[in-house]
């Protein structure tokens, strides 16, 4: 038998990258929990391999059918991924605020009609004000990003209900990652389908300091708070590589390692409204708990690539940074 508070873990958000690499862990690595995963749509393909892993058809936005479904199972925990709007184009503003507010708080208010449910929040690096140095913790949250203001407007009200009512909140605020099951037009899916096409791959001047992280690190730091329950007096964790590097410096080392042919066309794309300059955690405080970013940046893109451009062919680099 499970730990009692890793009995039964409820997930949203699985279609997405980070949200798919925790389901597989959990599902790998705690075998006797029971995980439910909330989807919209059901995708029975994605963990079918799992037995302790079972799927069930709620749009999270029907806040009727939320409350049920989480009253239903009784999590012993609950971690909250599904989130829309990274490129402000993809989703009306509307629809950002109660997909990515309104949503999170009625999941979080299910949980609290279950005695101990750890609820577990997955803000982003993006509700920061730009600091032009690495975000700790305690740094002010304000920006003008569309999505990076609906995961900031969340984070707030769940750590002011979560004081009020004394609820267990833990929330962690990933920067940026990639790695399997990363898709659509995202930076590392888009560059490995420019260079199995032979094009030339347009991107922003790449001046921009960013701190990416392989996803399936994100995904253990996620599950480190899962298993370790109970974190008095620690509530917030930026979660990335704590490495301040320009864009194109990350795409350029990407490539090298990868042995990838591709032509950069640096400048061709303006840079995304609102976007920060300098964005790059300070991890301090998840060092606190023992976790450290161990895989090369490079190793994750390879694995996308052999998930989903099989075709390609890339050289293998080292697994660890």
């Amino acid at each position: 038998m499970p730990q009692p508070h890793l009995e039964r873990v409820l997930v949203t958000g699985a279609t997405g990258t980070l949200g798919y690499n925790i389901v597989r862990r959990l599902g790998l690595m705690h075998p006797a929990t029971s995980v439910r995963v909330l989807m919209r749509r059901l995708d029975d393909t994605l963990f079918a391999d799992l037995a302790n892993v079972d799927l069930k058809q709620v749009d999270i936005a029907d806040t009727t059918r939320l409350m049920k479904a989480v009253l239903d199972f009784q999590p012993t925990a609950i971690i909250h991924c599904a989130a829309s709007g990274v490129r402000p184009s993809k989703i009306g503003w509307f629809d950002l605020i109660r997909l990515n507010v309104s949503a999170a708080v009625a999941l979080f208010e299910a949980s609290c009609e279950i005695d101990r449910c750890h609820f577990i929040h997955i803000s982003t690096g993006l509700v920061y004000a730009d600091q032009s140095r690495p975000c700790r913790e305690g740094d002010p949250i304000d920006t003008l990003h569309p999505y990076g203001a609906s995961k900031a407007a969340a984070d707030c009200l769940l750590r002011a209900g979560a004081e009020r009512l004394k609820r267990h909140l833990t929330v962690l605020r990933p920067f940026s990652f990639t790695g399997l099951h990363d898709g659509g037009d995202r930076l590392f899916p888009s560059l490995l389908r420019s260079a199995l096409k032979g094009e030339p791959f347009s991107m922003s001047a790449g001046t921009q300091i960013r701190d990416f992280c392989a996803v399936q690190d994100v995904a253990e730091a996620v599950c480190l708070v899962l298993e370790e329950g109970m974190l008095p007096g620690r509530d917030v964790f930026n979660i990335g590589s704590g490495l301040s590097i320009s864009l194109r410096g990350i795409v350029g080392s990407v490539c090298r390692q990868l042995g990838l042919d591709v032509d950069l066309r640096l400048g061709d794309m303006p840079f995304h409204p609102y976007e920060p300059m300098n964005l790059v955690a300070d991890i301090h405080m998840a060092r606190s708990l023992g976790w450290q970013p161990r895989t090369n940046l490079a190793y994750a893109v390879w694995q996308l690539a052999q998930s989903e451009f099989p075709e390609l062919q890339v050289a293998q680099p080292e697994q660890y940074r």
